[in-house]
C-alpha cells in the first residue's frame, strides 16, 4: 500500500510563512540594506532597528528560502543578496518591483484573511467593509498611499510593459493611448523602441503630474503626452493602438464592455485594442496565478474579475472587433489584441 505524503497541502497550507517572512523583509528595508555589500546579522540588526531575537531566524529563513546568500556560520557570518534580489527588490534599483509586496503588505495580506467572507458574501473585503471609501476613492484621495500604488503597478508592469513593446507590430501604426497609463512606463518603452510612434498617456487628473514627470525625466516629452480623462463619462482619445494594462480585471462584465466599446469607438478601420492583464488560460487549469488574481478582484470590488482569452475574443466580437490575438508575455501575463 502506497504510503500518502501530505507535504504538498502542508506547504500549501501553511503557504502564509514564507510570504509573510519575505513580505517583511521588504518592509524592513532587508535586501535595500544589503545593496552591494554583506553585512552580519549583528550589523543588520543595528542598521534596520531589529530586535535580537529574531534576526537570525529572519535571515537564515531568507538563506533557507534562496533569497540572501550567506558566506560563512555563527556570528560571524555574512549575509548578501542574491542576484533576484539584488535585482528586484533593493530599492535603489531601477527594477525595482518590491512596491507591488509592499502595497501586498500594507493591504491584501491582511484583507486576504477575509477570503472565507468574501466566498460568502460576494462583497470587498478592503476599506469598504469598514465603511470607509472604495480602493480607488482611497487611492485619488492620499497622495502617499497614491504613490505607493504607483510605484507597486510600476514593478509589477515592468518586463511586461517591456515584452509588449517588443513583440507587439508597432509597424502600420503611428499613435498609441495608454489608458489608465498611471507613470507613463508604458509609452515610455513604445516610444523608446519605434521612434516613429506618438504616444498620449491618459488616467484621472491626480496621476497626471506623476507621469509629466517621469516622462520629462527620459527625455520624451516631446513625443508623450499625458493627459487626464474619465473613462466611464468621457470618450477616449483617439489613436491607432488603444492599450490598458491590469484596468479592464478591475471591473464587472457590464463595465468591461463599456470600455471595450469606447476603445473600439476611438479606434480607427484596421486600429488595434490591446490589454495586459494576467489572461488566465482558456481551460481554467494552469494560470494559478490568473486565478487567484480574480479571487483578488473579488476581495477588491466583489464582482469585478480576470478572464480568458475566448472570454476577450468573444466580448471583442459582440462589439464589432474583426479578430483578436494572444501574445505570451513574461510569468502568467499575456496581451490579448483585438483587431477593429
Amino acid at each position: 500500500m502506497t504510503q500518502r505524503d501530505p507535504g504538498r497541502l502542508m506547504q500549501i497550507g501553511m503557504g502564509f510563512w514564507p510570504a509573510k517572512t519575505l513580505l517583511s523583509a521588504v518592509e524592513l528595508g532587508v535586501f535595500t540594506a544589503l545593496s552591494g555589500k554583506s553585512l552580519t546579522a549583528r550589523e543588520l540588526q543595528h542598521e534596520l532597528g531589529l530586535h535580537p531575537r529574531g534576526v537570525a531566524d529572519l535571515l537564515d529563513t531568507l538563506v533557507a528560502l534562496d533569497m540572501l546568500a550567506r558566506d560563512g556560520d555563527g556570528e560571524a557570518a555574512r549575509y548578501r543578496n542574491t542576484e533576484e534580489t539584488a535585482h528586484f527588490l533593493d530599492r535603489n534599483s531601477s527594477t525595482y518591483m518590491g512596491g507591488f509586496l509592499e502595497m501586498a503588505n500594507t493591504r491584501l495580506y491582511r484583507f486576504w484573511g477575509d477570503l472565507t467572507e468574501a466566498l460568502k458574501t460576494g462583497k470587498p473585503q478592503n476599506e469598504m467593509k469598514h465603511g470607509g471609501a472604495g480602493m480607488f476613492e482611497e487611492l485619488y484621495r492620499d497622495p502617499e498611499r497614491l504613490e505607493q500604488f504607483m510605484r507597486a503597478m510600476a514593478g509589477i508592469s515592468l518586463a511586461n510593459f517591456e515584452t509588449f513593446a517588443d513583440k507587439f507590430d508597432f509597424a502600420p501604426y503611428k499613435t498609441m493611448c495608454d489608458v489608465g497609463g498611471a507613470t507613463g512606463q508604458l509609452s515610455i518603452f513604445v516610444a523608446r523602441r519605434h521612434p516613429h510612434m506618438k504616444c498620449t498617456t491618459c488616467d484621472l487628473p491626480a496621476v497626471v503630474p506623476i507621469a509629466q514627470k517621469t516622462i520629462e525625466a527620459h527625455g520624451l516629452s516631446d513625443r508623450i503626452t499625458a493627459s487626464s480623462v474619465d473613462i466611464f463619462s468621457e470618450p477616449l482619445p483617439k489613436a491607432d493602438v488603444i492599450t490598458m494594462g491590469m484596468i479592464l480585471h478591475d471591473w464587472n462584465l457590464e463595465k468591461k464592455m463599456q470600455l471595450i466599446q469606447s476603445a473600439y469607438d476611438a479606434l480607427p478601420s484596421g486600429g488595434a485594442f490591446a490589454v495586459i492583464e494576467n489572461l488566465i488560460d482558456d481551460e481554467r487549469r494552469k494560470n494559478t496565478f490568473g486565478l487567484m488574481m480574480s479571487l483578488n478582484m473579488l476581495i477588491e470590488f466583489g464582482d469585478a474579475f480576470d478572464f480568458t482569452g475566448r472570454d476577450f475574443d468573444g466580448w471583442c466580437r459582440k462589439i464589432g472587433f474583426r479578430r483578436t490575438e494572444v501574445i505570451p508575455l513574461r510569468g502568467p501575463a499575456s496581451a490579448a489584441v483585438a483587431y477593429k
